[in-house]
């Protein structure tokens, strides 16, 4: 459908909504973003982002301004057990701009980790949702607010489910530099994962089809956890760390419930969707970053990276 109104709001404005507004900017007629520290929230000002400064005395009216004249809201925090920050302080504006008619979509961005474990085997949307740790039963809970929001208000809410995201610098070659790649090896284990600017792809069209349900977000090469490492190494021309057998290795509790799950997860209905991959495989995706020399990132991208990959 085209569309003669994107009024976007963005709710956490990161790594992965930053690149997903990159992909939908020739679209937008109007941006506004939020962010919880300070630094960043006058960094982005300074940039010439519209930013709400959450935290600061006017930003519930801000923030409720904003719900009212958005068309589209991407949403990109993480829940707690308290449930999903913005659902906790929005819930009145979002069913007064959805009952306007104003409000056309909401996207909300969640993780593949809410299917569990499934013992190396597929799954796709149609799978029922076995999260096997607090972060991801906190993750279905907030899925489910959100849809029965929508549910509730007429307005269609797409679940992306990402798998794990890499890119400019956030990567195998940023740790490799770092010191900090781990090369853990358990046999059948199997990992998805999704290029940043696919990410963006995949949420920048279901945006614009304003698309309602679960999209799984991977691409189409799932594989064992150390191969990208050892492309990497071998892209760089280093030596790659040291086999580490998975009953040996040391993990935080977040990480330990991480490599729990082994599942291989399907794309099919995102392709379905006619969403072209700029990298359809992590090899794809390595491959460009190195040759065009982006692995490092910019400045942005190293601010909002994830701190293993903090430089």
């Amino acid at each position: 459908m085209t569309r003669s109104r994107l009024d976007l709001l963005v709710l956490g404005y990161g790594y992965s909504a930053r690149h997903a507004v990159a992909e939908l900017r020739p679209d937008l007629t109007a941006l506004t973003v939020t962010a919880r520290a300070p630094a960043k929230a006058a960094r982005l000002a300074a940039n010439g982002l519209a930013v709400i400064a959450l935290g600061e005395p006017d930003a519930d009216a801000a923030l409720a301004a904003a719900v009212a004249r958005a068309s589209h809201i991407l949403v990109s925090a993480g829940p707690s057990a308290d449930g999903d920050p913005f659902l906790l302080c929005c819930a009145a504006p979002l069913a007064a701009a959805a009952a306007a008619g104003t409000l056309e979509w909401i996207g909300y961005l969640s993780t593949v980790g809410v299917y569990g474990d499934a013992a190396g085997g597929l799954v796709d949307e149609t799978t029922p949702a076995a999260p096997a740790s607090e972060r991801t039963r906190w993750r279905v809970a907030a899925e489910s607010a959100w849809a029965a929001l929508g549910h509730t208000a007429g307005v269609p809410v797409a679940l992306l489910r990402l798998a794990g995201i890499y890119g400019p610098g956030r990567n195998a070659f940023v740790a490799l530099e770092r010191g900090t790649a781990r090369r853990i090896v358990k046999p059948g284990q199997m990992f998805n994962r999704i290029h940043v600017a696919d990410l963006g792809r995949a949420a920048a069209a279901a945006a614009r089809l304003r698309f309602d349900g679960i999209l799984n977000v991977c691409d189409d090469q799932p594989s064992p956890p150390d191969l990208p490492i050892l492309h990497a190494a071998e892209l760089m021309g280093v030596a790659p760390p040291p086999a580490i057998p998975f009953e040996t290795a040391e993990f935080s509790p977040m990480a330990r419930s991480f490599w729990s799950e082994n599942k291989r997860v399907s794309n099919a209905r995102l392709r379905g969707l006619g969403v072209t991959l700029a990298h359809p495989t992590w090899r794809s995706g390595l491959d460009d970053l190195w040759r065009s020399d982006t692995w490092r990132g910019s400045p942005e991208d190293q601010d909002d990276a994830s701190p293993k990959f903090k430089r």
